[in-house]
């Protein structure tokens, strides 16, 4: 077990594999994630980097577990539920179990942070045509969100 990895230039750390975001799909856009600490120790979590380029995106999804997240660089802002917040470097974010959430950089900049969560998680959830609908009701959300 590596004790000390080294930082990087550009958000990035000795021995972290970037990944892509998920496997797949056209409902995220020009996002990556680095899991930093998977179950360290006793520690029965998992700390993970996200890179979000200039006007990308993360899913729009809920799930069962809370998010607690940093935010390091950049400026964006954050569905959390049914308001939008601005966020930017060192705000502290939670998502709570089963809140709609989706980060966006703002445009021109890009947007990174760690995430703080249970090492074993229910899988993302996004949301169906009658979830949808009732988001796009709220006209802040219905512009902000990406699908």
């Amino acid at each position: 077990m590596n004790v000390v990895r080294k930082s990087l230039a550009g958000q990035r750390w000795e021995a972290v594999e970037v990944l892509d975001y998920k496997p797949s799909g056209s409902h995220f856009r020009h996002i990556s994630r680095q899991v930093l600490f998977d179950r360290p120790g006793d520690i029965d979590a998992q700390l993970r980097y996200f890179a979000i380029e200039a006007d990308g995106h993360s899913t729009l999804e809920r799930h069962g577990h809370t998010h607690a997240v940093v935010v390091l660089s950049g400026r964006g802002r954050v569905l959390i539920g049914e308001r939008i917040h601005s966020i930017a470097p060192f705000d502290l974010v939670t998502v709570p179990s089963g809140a709609w959430h989706q980060f966006r950089a703002d445009q021109g900049l890009p947007l990174g942070f760690l995430c703080l969560v249970a090492a074993d998680r229910d899988r993302p959830q996004r949301p169906g045509e009658e979830e949808l609908s009732r988001l796009r009701e709220i006209k802040e959300v219905s512009d902000f969100i990406v699908v």
